[in-house]
């Protein structure tokens, strides 16, 4: 069994490369981390969407929601994507997707960190801004381009952190250049993660460059 986790900014394009991923690999299972929480949220707060677990939530409830969703997905069996970002942008500034707790509780195989052009991020978030998905609007924030270089940074340097305390593998894929054609990064990234994938189930010497 494989279990990693794969992390980006939001607008990154995070889960349109987890559903390539799926598209070859039909037996690995994808977790969003936030919905586990959101479900839980709404059995225990009547939270109602990801607004409100953000708002509403006082710091220690919001700690424990984030340990009880590691434990759910630390029983899960079979190949496993656990798709998280490593911080959460808040009032108060930056706040840990994976602390220490909920990656000792998660204890995966890799992390991996998507790194995308800024501006691409913001390009991608003006098209979910505009088009509708499952009946309702897709809302991110619009930020500038040093914001989210700044959020990339935070992430990447938290994620690491994360690796760090898990003793896991991490791996960044970045993609610093213009596409060439439609989904290229997508592509590209999905079948990175595959091999990633593949590489680990069939042993750490053969993942050793």
């Amino acid at each position: 069994m494989v279990k990693i986790i794969v992390t980006a900014v939001p607008g990154a394009g995070k889960s349109t490369i987890l559903k390539k991923v799926v598209e070859k690999i039909p037996s690995i299972k994808i977790v969003n981390f936030g919905d586990i929480m959101l479900e839980e949220a709404s059995k225990r707060f009547g939270i109602n969407d990801r607004d409100e677990l953000r708002k509403k939530l006082n710091f220690k409830d919001y700690k424990i929601l984030q340990e009880d969703a590691a434990k759910i997905i630390a029983g899960m069996e079979g190949d496993l994507i656990v798709d998280t970002h490593a911080v959460v942008k808040t009032v108060y500034g930056y706040y840990p997707g994976l602390p220490s707790k909920v990656v000792e509780i998660l204890n995966p195989d890799a992390i991996v960190f998507l790194e995308f052009r800024p501006e691409d991020i913001l390009a991608r978030r003006m098209k979910d801004l505009s088009k509708d998905q499952v009946g309702e609007k897709r809302v991110r924030e619009i930020e500038k381009i040093e914001d989210v270089e700044e959020h990339q940074r935070i992430s990447l340097e938290m994620a690491s952190a994360a690796a760090n305390h898990a003793s896991c593998y991490f791996f960044i894929l970045r993609f610093l250049e213009p596409q060439k054609y439609p989904y290229q990064h997508a592509d590209e990234a999905s079948l990175k993660i595959i091999e990633l994938i593949e590489k680990m189930k069939h042993g750490g010497e053969s993942f050793r460059e």
